[in-house]
């Protein structure tokens, strides 16, 4: 056989191998992680040492997903955004994330040294009626930026933790920054 000839059938029976191999590793990337392995950080409830880490860490400050079980809208975020592994990569450079069940009897330490219910530190505190809540808080420990609900997906959700991220907070809402970032 020639030789372009033989070249040529072995570059397409290679085509298919080279998809195929391509095709997993896009899925690969794609595929939804755990968020309470690779977006929430585990903590003993104590938000001083949680900040006191934070700042150890380098991190620009601490996320709470004020959280209920019921809640269909924090479901649909742990099952559709928070699971995007681009997402938790994202947030968890960027901040020290924890959940708080806003039902819960846990006992917490807030910023402030206060040792209370997370349904107390949730209610009393943040005045938390509906879900999910991601309230930002800054490395003394003060909110910055609270998003209500659900995100439409995890673009608006990585939009949300840049504005924060990179200050646009100090002089903007999120709702111009969107508009302006389109």
């Amino acid at each position: 056989m020639p030789q372009k000839f033989t070249r040529t059938l072995l570059a397409l029976a290679a085509a298919p191998i080279l998809l195929l191999c391509f095709a997993s590793a896009l899925q690969a990337a794609a595929d939804p992680r755990d968020p309470y392995m690779h977006f929430f950080q585990p903590t003993f409830g104590d938000f001083q040492e949680e900040l006191d880490d934070a700042r150890a860490d380098g991190k620009q400050g601490i996320l709470i997903f004020f959280e209920m079980e019921e809640c269909p809208f924090c479901h649909r975020m742990k099952q559709q955004v928070l699971n995007q592994p681009e997402v938790q990569d994202f947030y968890r450079e960027r901040f020290a994330i924890f959940s708080v069940d806003v039902e819960g009897d846990v006992e917490i330490i807030d910023f402030q040294g206060n040792s209370l219910r997370q349904a107390d530190f949730a209610f009393r505190e943040f005045r938390v009626r509906a879900t999910p809540v991601f309230q930002f808080f800054d490395l003394a420990g003060e909110p910055t930026v609270r998003f209500t609900g659900a995100t439409r997906d995890a673009r608006e959700f990585l939009q949300l933790g840049e504005f924060v991220a990179d200050g646009h907070h100090e002089h903007m809402n999120f709702t111009r920054f969107k508009r302006e970032t389109r």
